[in-house]
């Protein structure tokens, strides 16, 4: 994703000025997707359709496209399509459409079109969405993984980025178990390995230039990789043959999409992938799971007991880790979104470190089990989860029974 004007850049969030984006790749429609919150004001050309009268007196009805801002009151997001459909009232006026009409905005990258908008926040970007934006605009982003997690007659084919893990393709085939011959096994794989190989191939260009994984239960992704080879010999395709040499095939227990998550945690893998974002943020999560297993008052989950910790400091500098959910900041509710804000920043005001978790990644989907939010302290504390009402009345006992054995003279 980029500026319409890179060196506009932090001019146009200080000045509160509508900041011009241009989607580059699909992966940029997700961060488009996080960055625009309900009550944003977003800019762009649509579709419409209007109806007219022709010389003749009859009616027509032709498509034109607008430039429209609307005030969004809800996104819908089809990370498959890459498809985002931005809703809300008409705040612009101009010859097609009248202020407060509602419209759908359709975003959508393809190979053909680069989709350009522009987003102004009537509350100003707070530090969680100038993050965001930062992160969208980086030009440093290491390409995406393919991996292709599969067992004999099922295969997933999955792109793993920094934000996100989208399943491409599931591919399923009647591969018999009964076979009495090599030739009937050979005849049976190999449909279903051209079957997988077509479907990479539609899906990427030029994949011999990307990071493959390959996994399998038993020899499958090792013969898969085998049939890659055979077919980039045969047919002389010097990309095929660099992908089928480069492919990492490592062993999973099956060839589910769930098994990936024990896939990238194994050495091989990380490896490859030791700088990425998604690696680092499921070692820290691994590592919250074991603090909160241990029960030493240092690692809590949800809403009351994190913003206790965080008020009280103790997620800070040594060791404080604040995990939120990306999730959360989509909330329709402004005064909710700007707690979360809050937080993030108290946090990192007291040196600690706040991880956003995207909720398409592993690591964001067992933070959601949770609630959403979970932090790890520099120091225990073992009362967080105690109601504040049970508080109070706790010290209202303790300061009676202290009144009770006090003699006034």
């Amino acid at each position: 994703m980029r500026f319409q004007s890179a060196k506009r850049a932090l001019a146009a969030l200080d000045a509160d000025e509508p900041v011009g984006l241009q989607v580059t790749d699909a992966e940029d429609m997700w961060h488009a997707y996080n960055l625009i919150q309900v009550g944003d004001v977003v800019s762009a050309s649509s579709p419409r359709k209007v109806m007219e009268q022709t010389t003749t007196g009859s009616s027509a009805t032709r498509t034109v496209y607008i430039m429209l801002s609307v005030k969004v009151t809800k996104t819908d997001f089809d990370p498959l399509a890459s498809d985002l459909r931005i809703s809300g009232q008409v705040v612009s006026e101009n010859p097609y459409v009248s202020i407060g009409q509602y419209h759908t905005i359709k975003l959508r990258y393809d190979k053909e079109h680069d989709p350009k908008f522009s987003i102004w926040k009537p509350h100003g970007w707070d530090s969680v969405a100038r993050d965001m934006l930062k992160e969208a605009l980086c030009e440093e982003q290491p390409d995406a993984m393919i991996a292709i997690v599969m067992q004999e007659g099922l295969a997933n084919i999955c792109v793993i980025t920094r934000a996100r893990t989208v399943v491409k393709q599931r591919i399923e085939a009647s591969v018999s178990k009964k076979r009495s011959t090599s030739k009937e096994i050979d005849s049976g794989l190999n449909s279903f390995f051209d079957k997988i190989l077509t479907a990479l191939l539609t899906a990427f260009d030029n994949i011999g230039s990307r990071t493959l994984l390959l996994a399998s239960p038993g020899f499958t992704a090792q013969n898969f990789r085998n049939f890659m080879k055979d077919r980039a010999a045969r047919t002389g395709d010097k990309s095929l043959m660099l992908a089928a040499r480069n492919a990492l095939a490592v062993h999973s227990s099956t060839g589910h999409v769930h098994s990936l998550n024990e896939v990238l945690k194994s050495s091989e893998v990380h490896k490859v992938m030791q700088d990425t974002k998604y690696i680092s943020e499921t070692a820290m999560m691994d590592k919250f799971y074991e603090r909160f297993r241990k029960d030493d008052g240092r690692a809590w989950y949800g809403v009351k007991p994190v913003t206790k910790a965080i008020k009280e400091g103790a997620v800070g500098r040594g060791g404080g880790v604040l995990f939120i959910n990306n999730s959360l900041f989509r909330s329709m509710d402004i005064a909710e979104r700007k707690r979360y804000v809050e937080l993030v920043d108290k946090v990192k005001a007291d040196g600690g470190e706040a991880l956003v978790l995207s909720s398409d990644h592993e690591s964001g989907q067992r933070l959601d089990a949770l609630g959403g939010i979970a932090c790890m302290l520099t120091y225990p504390i073992f009362d967080l989860d105690e109601d504040d009402d049970e508080e109070e009345e706790k010290e209202e006992a303790a300061n009676q029974g202290s009144a009770e054995g006090t003699t006034v003279i």
